[in-house]
């Protein structure tokens, strides 16, 4: 969730785009959709898959943009897709 926020990220479209970021309970949301998720697909355990499915149900509402980032045409969503992206690599 720390890198939903822009005072503790280390990407810099973060700090560029969000004004508010993901609190703890987000992280508590998508521990629990993650899991819920890897139950219906008949697993035990997660995988990232599952984190990747509820990442952006979880944490687009959770995510506040800056005027500058709306005005680009930037989502919530398409900040949460650029995360996942950069933490694959």
């Amino acid at each position: 969730m720390q890198a939903t926020r822009p005072e503790q990220s280390q990407n810099a479209f973060v700090k560029e785009w969000v004004s508010w970021g993901a609190g703890p309970r987000a992280g508590q949301a998508l521990v629990l959709a993650a899991k819920a998720h890897a139950l219906m697909n008949e697993r035990l355990s997660v995988i990232p898959d599952d984190i990747h499915w509820a990442a952006r149900p979880v944490l687009r509402h959770r995510i506040l943009l800056n005027f500058g980032a709306e005005a680009e045409g930037i989502t919530p969503d398409g900040v949460v897709e650029r995360l996942l992206t950069d933490l694959k690599r």
